[in-house]
């Protein structure tokens, strides 16, 4: 009965976050608390939901403090040459500008939020795309798969959902997966370099004049209006890198497309260098694991915003400008705790979990890792991070258990799957990648799905070749 009711219990919840009848939150809380009075321990849902949130308030920290450092580090304009010198890099040649696209995707994604991420880098890249006639749905799949591999980062979400999902520290599951995930990454701009040659076969190397005569007069009104005096009136051929930032025109299109505006008050160029020595300082001390990532990201917020903005009002506004982004994921986490604490508490995911080892052969017991990392390309594709983290990967986790499998190379083979979930169409930031790309949903999917199911695949294959998996 216990089986029965636990996989009803996800396939609820599933359903009704995947039809949007409820938010993940109120399906986190609500669910588990009606069926842990159906299975008669309703008398006991406060201990498992007091052991649950005390568990996971070290994760919830880490991605709450984890936000706020990287929002402020956007907002000083840390990332900002950044974005420059890879425009300068770009200049007219569509091999550049692909792979321009997928690292500079890569290195916005720091800030774990794909929908930041897919703004500053459709602001910065899409004039060059647009002007070039170069295939927006490049763009668009290159950007989602860098950022998908880099979603694994331990407050990009992924990791902190395995680790809570599982009760491990994110740390431990994340560090020993950076070389895998690094493969992921060397795979992600390899692949941007082989679509960026075909782009240029196709279409060649032109200066930026020689695309703006090619183009008709409604194009280049608006690419004009959209992407600023770049390229000039056909008298300065300046690169891509010196029109597609820093001039007003462009401050006009960066405001167009909510990215990078390089006249926001929030800049402080006098601090550059002490942010970056601050972030490769922090992200060198998590890698070392000096402190809990909780607590290092909890100094590294307060020294960041004390720093750069003492003024208390001016603290206030960043908090503020970033609380949405603290709320969703903090209040993710906390509402999971009622989840996985009924899933556990009640005898639930053992008794699921046995049913699978009876059901999976023999045979591939002990490589449940391979198959969790297998099952999390369409799981999490076809499903929600929070369904498949919070529903699936703890039964699988139980069941690899029974062979021999550590919760750890579970957790690092169910990330195996995001570069594919990040084009999921139940991932909102990609609607905000399609649209500001002006690309339809159905040609990126199309476009996108083999090539990210690839990259997967590597990870997977590095993974298991370096014994993280």
């Amino acid at each position: 009965m216990l089986t029965i009711l636990g996989f009803v219990m996800i396939a609820t919840f599933l359903v009704l976050i995947m039809l949007k009848k409820m938010s993940p939150i109120a399906a986190l809380v609500l669910i588990p608390a009606l069926f842990c009075v159906f299975v008669g321990k309703g008398a006991h849902l406060g201990d498992y939901v007091i052991d649950g949130v005390s568990t996971l308030a070290p994760t919830a920290a880490m991605l709450m403090f984890a936000i706020v450092y990287f929002g402020v580090m956007i907002d000083v304009g840390l990332f900002d040459p950044i974005v420059r010198g890879i425009l300068r890099f770009c200049k007219a040649d569509p091999m550049r500008i692909v792979v321009g696209t997928a690292l500079l995707a890569a290195i916005v994604s720091l800030d774990g939020d794909g929908s930041t991420t897919f703004m500053i880098t459709v602001s910065a890249m899409y004039p060059l795309y647009k002007r070039l006639k170069m295939s927006l749905v490049v763009m668009t799949g290159v950007a989602a798969m860098a950022n998908g591999v880099m979603n694994t980062l331990p407050w990009g979400g992924p990791t902190a959902r395995a680790a809570t999902a599982l009760k491990l520290d994110a740390g431990d599951i994340f560090v020993p997966m950076i070389p895998a995930l690094l493969v992921g990454l060397l795979g992600v701009v390899v692949l941007a370099y082989v679509l960026g040659l075909r782009e240029r076969r196709r279409l060649g190397v032109l200066t930026l004049d020689e695309a703006l005569v090619k183009e008709n007069a409604e194009e280049t009104e608006t690419v004009l209006v959209g992407a600023g005096s770049a390229g000039g009136s056909g008298k300065d051929a300046r690169p891509a890198g010196g029109s597609a930032a820093g001039t007003d025109a462009d401050a006009e299109d960066d405001d167009g497309f909510q990215g990078l505006d390089p006249n926001r008050p929030t800049l402080r160029p006098g601090l550059y260098w002490f942010n970056a020595l601050l972030t490769v300082a922090l992200l060198t001390a998590m890698i070392m694991e000096l402190l809990p990532i909780p607590v290092l990201f909890l100094l590294g917020a307060a020294l960041a915003l004390s720093v750069n903005f003492p003024h208390i009002p001016d603290q206030k506004a960043r908090l503020a400008a970033h609380a949405d982004n603290v709320l969703n994921v903090s209040g993710m986490v906390f509402a999971a705790a009622v989840f996985t604490g009924v899933l556990q508490g009640t005898g639930m995911v053992d008794h699921m979990a046995k049913w699978m080892v009876d059901v999976i052969p023999e045979g591939m017991g002990p490589h449940m890792a391979l198959v969790t990392g297998l099952l999390s390309l369409p799981l999490t594709y076809f499903m929600s991070n929070d369904g498949f983290y919070f529903g699936v990967l703890p039964v699988l986790a139980e069941a690899g258990a029974a062979h021999g499998v550590s919760p750890l190379e579970m957790a690092r083979a169910s990330l195996v799957g995001q570069p594919l979930h990040m084009s999921s169409p139940l991932v909102p930031a990609v609607y905000v990648l399609v649209g500001m790309a002006k690309v339809e949903f159905g040609d990126h999917t199309r476009f996108v799905v083999k090539w990210a199911a690839l990259i997967c695949l590597v990870i997977l294959a590095a993974g298991i070749l370096f014994g993280i998996i």
